[in-house]
């Protein structure tokens, strides 16, 4: 695959399982992440609560640029995003599942306008297609 583009963001650790996250541009504010008890203390999402918002907001920003250039009227999209945790053969926990339902809030008569856009959206999001294709992870632990 040709690199089109890259970026690079930092995390330092806090306390305990408690992250804080910064972005490749200074505009982007700081997150916090922990893990859920016992490992950490709840007190902001961890990573699967991440990669659902990332995959939940990709699909339903990809969905809007389409509608947006095909014309066709919605209100205030809104997005429910189930993730469904499971075991592997080892025993290790993976997500086994996510259910993605977005609503658009079509005006009247809107809808068959949003054919085309409903048949294309999910091939033009980054995120679901990295996730669904596999993405390589290669990592290194520094002395």
């Amino acid at each position: 695959m040709e690199i089109v583009h890259e970026f690079t963001i930092s995390m330092k650790q806090l306390e305990n399982f408690e992250f804080e996250v910064r972005f490749d541009k200074e505009q982007y504010a700081p997150l916090r992440m922990d893990e859920p008890e016992p490992l950490g203390r709840d007190a902001a999402p961890n990573a699967s609560r991440l990669l659902a918002a990332a995959v939940g907001n990709c699909l339903t920003a990809s969905l809007l640029f389409c509608l947006r250039k095909a014309r066709v009227e919605t209100g205030a999209m809104e997005t429910r995003v189930r993730v469904k945790l499971g075991r592997n053969e080892r025993g290790r926990l993976r997500i086994a599942g996510v259910e993605v339902e977005i609503d658009p809030h079509f005006a009247p008569g809107e809808r068959e306008k949003a054919g085309r856009c409903l048949e294309l959206f999910e091939d033009f999001c980054v995120v679901t297609q990295s996730v669904r294709e596999g993405i390589p992870v290669e990592v290194r632990v520094r002395e």
